[in-house]
């Protein structure tokens, strides 16, 4: 080779850097500027067919501007609430209306039956963005002069605050928390200096990249983006980066100890293994991309927005990282060498075990494995996906929970929040007889041009505008019912042309439009991965096999999530989506893991024979796979950084399951299946037909130099005998 030759394989990598180093230097700050293009309004996720999103757009016009209520609520120190304490609550309401952000009269202080509380509602803009707080502060300072009485503020306006709080830290906590996890398990799995932050500068750069094109979309109202998409997107992109990134370096790994050149080395580990890794993230962004059936539009930002992230993350690990290991040759290892997981070291050795105990007992390991899975699974349906009550939104206390729970305890449970009737304006009396009639409705009254309680209705386009306060908690279950009966009876009134909406309406909406959405996404998502793994393996058996133990491992995982989620953290129950979220990311990233095992099976099998391809794609891929799993599990696991039950629930059943599906699915149930089924495994393509040859060393067989052997620990013709097979 020339020297101009040997510059030249040079120039390709050091382009490919500089490339990369200019989208991070570009893009990065982009990660941090995700927040200025998301909302976190529940209203803005509906279909606009939904009865809350109709009356959502009608009741606009019963408002001189949009706002959102912020609620004062005071609870007297001495009792009873005196004159001298109301006459100073109606005096603070009417500062607090004169703060900044704060549009149209406040409400009067209005006494509790009880008589030891009262509350009052202060309208605020709906669009004060980083302005929302310092009104609430203002508020806060108007209502604390009330002598004798303590108070708190609740309400909407009270809530998206402490979301936006919450929300706060996602792109600086979430995201360091979550490299710092990947870069100890990387340091601690390569023991190795460099390599751990290639790896990560790799996956940064992949999520500059990500979060430009979000934003550049968010920006344009091509999709939406809330705090719990951001929030994913952050830890997918990095876990997938890191993923694909750690195959393609194990591969590598084994190439550099085969030939001591680092460009041929590199040319072979990218042919070996850029199959599995596009595969694998093809199966996964198709997975996400099935959420665009969602009726629900931050599901279906999710679907492309997790799709854009999963691209950036396989082109980045397929581009930077090649480049990066190339100009580093064997440093990369340093102070380590490199050696293969099948060479003898301790992963091979580990790995060597785990495979001859799969190969002595297949049909009783994946029996076992099965029948745990079930028993988990039987818990799956315990676990209630209808909703978190306002006081499990948040992990920590929250001002405004505190706020909701003595507005609870001393007005009906839907004070503040209250169901709200759209009706043709000529029977407007009849609707609210029909209101008030209804079991769970505490009382019901028209919006009238004064805004006072009493007056003449107001009327726009001929239509009225009625409020149902009911008994129960606004995000109760009996609110939700008390929707339903609701509907029901103003619907029946003739010529009312009624429509319900409200809080409690859309989160009962929400919740009816997400199991529509499941029922529709989940077969889509099993039948697109089978697909793909049909073509992918190029035979029906096989995959099916595969989606049937992802989706075992994710009822397992439900149900251990249930008890978790009841009996140790104390929840009620899950968001509607959440279930839906849960399928999507661990029946994508499980099938990832068993595409990583089944190519290099298949790969493996094609000289050895099934039997012994097993055993080997099984040795030689269990170290990577493992720290891959460990990895994605960690930083999914850094989700519950963010204090929010959905987060929180969100990081456990994708950690675990990724887990369970690693340690078990992926390391017994599924190569103990194989070597039980054979050959026919590959069914119908040509491997099914395997005849036993000298390569293929007696399929089924065992016996000196068998697959099942007779070495025993010692491994001469035992697993990790066939594990140090001549590579094809």
């Amino acid at each position: 080779m020339t020297s101009t030759q040997r510059r030249s394989r040079w120039l390709l990598p050091v382009l490919l850097l500089v490339v990369w180093l200019g989208v991070g230097g570009a893009f990065g700050p982009y990660a941090g500027k995700l927040g200025e293009v998301s909302t976190n309004d529940s209203a803005a996720f509906l279909p606009q067919s939904a009865e809350s999103t109709k009356v959502n757009e009608l009741r606009t016009g019963f408002e001189t501007s949009r706002t959102v209520p912020a609620i004062v609520v005071w609870v007297s120190e001495e009792g009873r609430v005196t004159d001298e304490q109301r006459a100073a609550a109606a005096r603070a309401l009417e500062k607090a209306a004169q703060v900044d952000g704060a549009t149209g009269k406040a409400s009067p202080p209005v006494p509790s039956e009880d008589g030891r509380a009262l509350q009052g509602v202060v309208p605020l803009a709906d669009d004060l963005g980083d302005g929302l707080e310092p009104a609430l502060e203002g508020i806060r300072a108007a209502a604390d002069e009330v002598p004798g009485a303590t108070a708190d503020l609740g309400g909407p306006a009270a809530t998206q605050a402490d979301l936006s709080s919450a929300f706060a830290g996602i792109d600086g906590i979430l995201l360091g928390v979550a490299l710092a996890v990947v870069l100890v398990i990387l340091l601690a799995v390569y023991r190795s200096v460099l390599l751990p932050f290639a790896v990560i500068l790799g996956s940064v750069f992949a999520l500059a990249l990500a979060c430009a094109i979000v934003y550049f979309l968010a920006d344009r109202d091509v999709l939406r983006v809330d705090g719990q998409v951001q929030g994913i997107l952050f830890i997918l992109v990095i876990g997938a980066a890191t993923d694909y990134a750690l195959l393609l370096v194990a591969r590598y790994r084994e190439e550099l100890v085969a030939q001591s050149d680092r460009f041929a080395a590199m040319g072979r580990a990218l042919r070996q293994s850029a199959g599995a890794i596009t595969a694998s993230a093809a199966t996964v962004a198709l997975g996400l991309l099935t959420l665009l059936l969602s009726d629900l539009t931050n599901n279906r930002a999710l679907g492309p927005v997790g799709a854009i992230g999963i691209v950036c993350a396989v082109v980045s690990a397929l581009t930077f990282l090649p480049a990066v290991l190339l100009l580093l040759g064997r440093a990369a290892y340093w102070p380590a060498k490199p050696q293969t997981d099948d060479g003898g070291g301790r992963g091979g050795a580990l790995w060597g075990r785990v495979a001859q105990t799969v190969q002595r007992r297949p049909r009783r390991i994946w029996t076992v494995s099965a029948l745990l899975l079930a028993v988990l699974a039987a818990f799956s349906p315990t676990l209630s996906s209808k909703g978190v009550p306002l006081d499990e939104i948040f992990i920590n206390d929250a001002p405004s929970v505190t706020a909701q729970q003595k507005l609870a305890e001393h007005f009906p449970g839907g004070s503040g929040n209250p169901a709200v009737i759209i009706a043709d304006a000529g029977s407007a009396e009849a609707v609210v007889r029909a209101a008030e009639s209804v079991d769970g409705v505490d009382s019901a009254s028209p919006v009238t041009e004064s805004g006072a309680p009493v007056g003449e209705p107001k009327v726009v386009d001929g239509r009225v505008a009625v409020n149902a306060v009911l008994e129960d908690p606004a995000d109760s279950d009996g609110a939700k019912q008390t929707v339903v009966d609701l509907r029901e009876a103003v619907h029946a009134v003739d010529g009312a042309d009624a429509l319900v909406g409200g809080y409690t309406a859309q989160q009962y909406d929400t919740q009816v439009t997400t199991a529509r959405d499941r029922a529709v996404v989940i077969p889509v998502v099993l039948v697109v991965i089978l697909a793909i793994l049909v073509l992918l393996l190029r035979s029906l058996v096989a995959p099916l096999l595969l989606v049937a133990t992802v989706a075992l491992n994710f009822a397992a995982t439900l149900g251990v999530s249930a008890l978790v989620f009841e009996h140790l953290l104390g929840l009620s129950g899950t968001d509607s989506s959440v279930p839906l979220y849960g399928f999507v990311f661990l029946v994508a990233l499980g099938v990832d893991y068993n595409i990583f095992l089944m190519t290099r099976v298949r790969e493996e099998s094609q000289v050895l024979g099934t039997r012994k391809g097993v055993l080997k794609g099984l040795v030689a891929t269990g170290g990577v796979i493992t720290s891959a799993g460990v990895v994605l599990a960690a930083t999914f696991a850094a989700l519950a950084v963010i204090p929010l039950a959905f987060m929180l629930q969100i990081a456990f059943i994708v950690a675990f399951g990724v887990l369970m599906d690693t340690l078990l699915v992926r390391s017994l149930l599924v190569p103990a299946l194989i070597l039980d089924i054979g050959p026919k495994v590959w069914w119908p393509g040509r491997l099914a037909r395997q005849v036993p040859g000298p390569a293929s060393d007696a399929e089924g067989a065992s016996g000196a130099g068998g697959a099942s052997g007779t070495g025993g620990a010692s491994g001469t013709g035992g697993a990790e005998g066939a594990a140090a097979s001549t590579r094809p």
